[in-house]
């Protein structure tokens, strides 16, 4: 079931290699352990694809310790335990002296299990083990990832904006490190934005399509400030002050609706010493990620209405046709990961505008809470998905239920830590009870995340709560 890439890698590529680091589309493996390989060929295949780098170790430095024969054996015997097989195409890379094996794997239409019965699927930089809701949600939900491969009726080659196209190409090569040898054409079928015969698929059209709305109406987005904190004013007229219309290819949507936001969330600047520092009504980076998410998971099979960007005066409201895809609900949003559109989700990636898959949600929260706003509310429909950022100065207060828990002294110094300064991280806890070892103020912590009252924010060194 799997094949041989096309052509061999130059040894120009190894600075590139050094680059990589695992994430949500990239694992690396150090040698050739094949229930690993196995567990990570159905974990891409059920997740957004994605690529193994074999022979490379966790910094993405090569290890010089796999050659061509220990693929060969391994991808047979990993094969095996993929249930049903899986199909892949690999591609051997001259490192200096040193060989590395980049194997490619397609989100698949079929959900795959490994034969000891577990169906795993990728989140982050793991290969998480799904319980049995998930998998039925999942199976659900494999329709609409097929829909972005579906062939535009109508469309041809032609309808693909070449200048887009090249565009692409040169950030493309930029962050591989190296020129694409073949034809482009062979790089957009292999990544699901053109069928083997020329035609665009739905993906492709919405990724380069030099008018995307012609086969696709409503796939844009629509901008809209009001002047007040409603709709409407008093005498029932609309009470908006700007609207735009944008519709362009993806990337260009993206990067137009954020100039209008930028204008609209600017306020200025101050210097300070040296240093001139930007004002902003909310943290851009927040806004832009909520931004990206949208225009990258909404849903493009629900047509006639478009990503509805909501500015008022007291908040900011992005919102994205379809409710959330598979087993993501506002509960789990910020640990889980699963991509509707996973062929647009890779094509914004390979183009720089999604940075980190799958930690989105996080960087808003952080954001806004750093720049001491609320943070941000998360509203989910049938119809549609809702980022709410509010602006108002406030400190949180304890969460509904929270003052009648029952919780130790510790518990309550960290609560109160979070109402004066919006989180907590361990060092702070530490402080605050220097007499507990680290273990039990952990605890403390899990346990207030498990009953509702924290929400975990980050990972490792950079993690921290704030009220749920």
């Amino acid at each position: 079931m799997y094949e041989r890439g096309r052509g061999r890698l130059s040894s120009d590529t190894t600075q590139a290699d050094a680059r990589v680091s695992a994430g949500q589309l990239v694992a690396l493996l150090p040698e050739t352990d094949v229930d690993l390989l196995a567990e990570t060929l159905v974990a891409f295949s059920n997740a957004d694809g994605g690529a193994i780098y074999l022979g490379v170790d966790a910094a993405g430095r090569p290890t010089g310790d796999v050659f061509p024969e220990d693929l060969e054996a391994a991808m047979q015997h990993a094969e095996m335990q993929c249930r049903p097989p899986i199909p892949v195409t690999w591609e051997q890379i001259e490192a200096g002296s040193s060989l590395v094996f980049v194997i490619r794997v397609h989100r698949s239409p079929e959900l795959h299990r490994l034969s000891d019965g577990r169906v795993v699927a990728r989140a982050g930089a793991e290969n998480r083990v799904l319980s049995g809701s998930q998998i039925e949600q999942i199976a659900n939900s494999r329709s609409s990832g097929d829909y972005e491969v579906e062939p535009v009726i109508g469309a041809q080659r032609t309808d693909l904006d070449e200048e887009v196209l090249e565009e692409f190409l040169e950030v493309w090569e930029e962050r591989a490190g190296r020129q694409l040898t073949r034809p482009i054409d062979d790089l957009l079928v292999e990544m699901g934005w053109l069928l083997p015969g020329g035609q665009p698929t739905i993906a492709g059209i919405l990724l380069f399509g030099r008018n995307p709305t012609t086969f696709l109406p409503r796939c844009g987005v629509t901008f809209v400030r009001f002047e007040g904190e409603k709709l409407r004013r008093t005498d029932g007229e609309a009470s908006y002050g700007r609207r735009v219309e944008v519709t362009a290819p993806l990337a260009r949507t993206i990067k137009r609706t954020w100039d209008i936001l930028k204008e609209e969330i600017h306020v200025g600047a101050v210097v300070r010493g040296l240093k001139r520092e930007e004002q902003w009504i909310y943290p851009p980076t927040a806004i832009r990620e909520a931004l990206v998410n949208a225009v990258a998971h909404r849903d493009y099979r629900l047509k006639g209405r478009a990503i509805e960007v909501r500015m008022f005066s007291d908040r900011l409201e992005i919102s994205s046709p379809g409710g959330l895809p598979a087993f993501i609900t506002v509960d789990n949003i910020v640990d889980e990961h699963f991509s509707r559109n996973p062929r647009i989700v890779n094509g914004l990636y390979q183009w720089g505008y999604i940075e980190e898959l799958g930690m989105g949600v996080d960087l808003m929260i952080e954001e806004m809470t750093k720049a001491g706003h609320p943070v941000p509310e998360f509203r989910d429909s049938n119809v549609a998905f809702t980022v709410t950022f509010r602006n108002a100065q406030t400190r949180p207060p304890l969460p509904e239920g929270a003052t009648n828990l029952s919780m130790n002294e510790r518990q309550t110094k960290a609560l109160a830590y979070i109402q004066r300064h919006d989180r907590i991280r361990s060092r702070d806890y530490q402080e605050l009870c220097p007499d507990v070892s680290a273990e039990t103020l952990r605890l403390d912590l899990v346990d207030l995340v498990e009953r509702g009252v924290l929400l975990k924010i980050g990972r490792k060194r950079g993690t921290y709560y704030i009220f749920k």
